[in-house]
């Protein structure tokens, strides 16, 4: 798939209908606001924040030691994605705050996008 292929060159696509200019993620095969399929790949700026977020403090999964913070972020061109949020203090996370996008390696030579607070962690003018 084109969005995993591009995550190893550490690049976050997006879908935009040629219809009507919306931008959608996770990626489909139709428009969800108006039934197109025709959809090009653009390239996300990175920049988000954070639109809802909890911590988790159970181990559920041997890969991934508690406690870490699963995350509902807004993207600066629209659509939310949900992530991780990677963060050394987790007590100063807060909703609407700034976070940039971040990369970690899987052992096929994919990457999968988290987020770190933004320098400042100020909430972004979108």
């Amino acid at each position: 798939m084109r969005w995993w292929d591009a995550t190893r060159a550490g690049k976050l696509l997006l879908q935009k209908c040629s219809t009507c200019e919306s931008v959608q993620h996770p990626p489909r095969s139709v428009c969800l606001a108006c039934g197109s399929d025709e959809l090009d790949w653009i390239e996300a700026s990175g920049d988000g924040r954070v639109d809802s977020f909890t911590v988790v403090a159970r181990q559920v999964v041997p890969d991934l030691p508690a406690p870490y913070v699963v995350a509902r972020v807004r993207l600066r061109e629209g659509p939310l994605i949900l992530t991780n949020i990677v963060a050394d203090d987790h007590a100063a996370l807060r909703c609407d705050q700034a976070v940039v996008v971040d990369w970690r390696p899987l052992s096929d030579g994919r990457q999968l996008p988290v987020f770190t607070p933004a320098r400042g962690g100020e909430p972004l003018g979108f």
